[in-house]
């Protein structure tokens, strides 16, 4: 039994909408990260998916390149999450959007 690419395409794109409206919609730094996570996720299932359908290993090996990336992303993203905390009690993405050094 196969799936067909369409499906694959489709969720990727609505968990693509979904992160889009995370990081728009959201001030908290956390959900913002976490809403990119699913936006890089989204392009790895329609990478998978595609080169499922064509029968090459490509798209596989730069979903995982993408998920390194990612995983490096949450890290430094966490980092600075955990400066900001330990400086200030809320974090407002708005307010964020100017950081003084």
């Amino acid at each position: 039994m196969t799936v067909d690419p369409v499906w694959f395409v489709a969720l990727s794109a609505v968990l693509f909408a979904i992160g889009a409206a995370g990081v728009l919609v959201r001030r908290n730094a956390l959900v913002v990260l976490l809403s990119i996570e699913i936006m890089l996720n989204a392009g790895n299932l329609a990478l998978v998916g595609f080169s499922r359908v064509h029968g090459a290993h490509d798209g596989q090996v730069f979903a995982i390149t993408v998920m390194a990336i990612a995983a490096s992303e949450v890290v430094v993203g966490l980092g600075i999450v955990v400066a900001l905390s330990h400086m200030r009690r809320e974090l407002d993405t708005d307010e964020l959007a100017e950081l003084h050094g």
